[in-house]
């Protein structure tokens, strides 16, 4: 069985605790939580949640990846992950020097279908990949963009911004993807296209729900809100809405506030139900069974568990559901599986997880935290999640 007594997240945060010169009980008092909890997930007795892991960074005034060890620098020195996220970071920096005279890019229309598949690479979890075609596609689009300005140009850029966005965020360098979402906002403008620029307040809502700073998140998702209505309605409008409430939901949920997330459900369900699958508009998946995925995160989120667990049970997922979809699902229901004692059923998820999405699975908080908890209510480890802690570096 593996060794969890220093490397799991509720010794870290026992560490950052003590280098704070605060007792459990001090440090519980700036919590939401109990003394209890707080004691239990620092000797590993509990698996952290991610609500709980934002409260402490946000009162250990420190990064929520201190605590989560992200970017899990073993498994990447491991696998040359930061080989492939230097060159990212590299490309971010071109933006504003202008042309390249040493480089000859693609023809236009090579460039745009290169972005857009590299979206699909991230959707479909191929995330080494993506990564590795990435940089040199930013040069390109950044050396034709400032060459012969077109909407069509810069928008492709943005999109190629939104990919080094998402890439970092799943291997963890939320530093890096602070960056992307700056370099997105900056190509928006430049295409002018509102739609672009308040999908970027969408992910950047995001961001913050991760820091544990809902007050701007919330903020940030009611100035998405406020661009989609400065602008004619239509279809792309109406799915960038709808995913500025789901959203809205999930933060709501994070902070307990039932009637707000209750709100943000009925009008992104309202709006589904008036345009339908509309995964086309902005890489957003946005569509009735993003709905239906939110409210399941939601409830998450609020710690109902059971009815988590319900709605997962009673959900059928369409067959053009991106696989990072799927496995986030699979993850989440999981977490569902394992707080209301199905700790079979939670490994068999993850498994699935895993053969869905290997490497968005292996560096996702919630999973590694979801494994962490299973090894501790094993009293027996069964082979399989030994494989699993392994894997993932428990």
């Amino acid at each position: 069985m593996p060794s969890r007594d220093n490397d799991h997240t509720g010794a870290r945060i026992r560490e950052q605790r003590r280098l704070a010169r605060l007792t459990q009980r001090q440090l519980a008092e700036r919590l939401p939580y109990s003394y209890s909890y707080l004691n239990q997930v620092e000797c590993g007795a509990r698996p952290a949640t991610t609500a709980f892991v934002a409260a402490c960074a946000r009162a250990l005034t420190i990064d929520v990846t201190v605590l989560t060890g992200q970017p899990y620098v073993t498994e990447l020195q491991r696998d040359r992950l930061a080989e492939l996220v230097r060159p990212i970071r590299e490309s971010l920096d071109l933006y504003d020097l202008g042309p390249n005279p040493d480089l000859t890019p693609r023809p236009v229309q090579q460039l745009i279908a290169g972005a857009d598949r590299l979206c699909a690479e991230v959707r479909a979890t191929r995330l080494r990949r993506a990564a590795r075609d990435l940089p040199a596609l930013i040069a390109e689009l950044t050396h034709a963009a400032w060459s012969t300005p077109s909407t069509e140009l810069w928008r492709a850029l943005a999109s190629a911004y939104r990919t080094a966005h998402d890439i970092s965020v799943k291997l963890g360098y939320y530093d890096l993807s602070t960056v992307a979402l700056d370099r997105m906002d900056w190509a928006a403008h430049r295409a002018s296209d509102p739609y672009l620029a308040a999908v970027r307040q969408y992910m950047r809502a995001l961001v913050y729900f991760r820091e544990g700073e809902y007050r701007i998140g919330q903020r940030l998702i009611a100035a998405g809100h406020d661009v989609i209505a400065r602008n004619d309605p239509s279809r792309e409008a109406l799915a960038v809405a709808g995913q500025l409430h789901l959203g809205g939901a999930v933060i709501a949920a994070r902070v307990g506030r039932h009637s707000s997330v209750e709100q943000h459900i009925a009008e992104a369900d309202r709006i589904a139900e008036h345009i339908g699958d509309a995964s086309d508009v902005h890489w957003l998946s946005f569509g009735p069974a993003n709905v239906a995925l939110h409210k399941i995160s939601a409830a998450v989120e609020m710690c109902q568990y059971d009815e988590a667990l319900k709605q997962a049970r009673g959900i059928e997922l369409p067959s053009p559901l991106p696989t990072s979809r799927r496995a986030h699902f699979l993850i989440e229901r999981a977490r569902a599986e394992m707080e209301t004692g199905h700790t079979e059923a939670a490994l068999k998820s993850l498994v699935e997880a895993r053969r869905l999405a290997p490497e968005q699975t292996r560096y996702h908080p919630a999973a590694r935290e979801t494994i962490t908890g299973l090894v501790h209510q094993s009293r027996r480890t069964p082979e399989t999640l030994n494989h699993m802690a392994a894997w993932v570096g428990l």
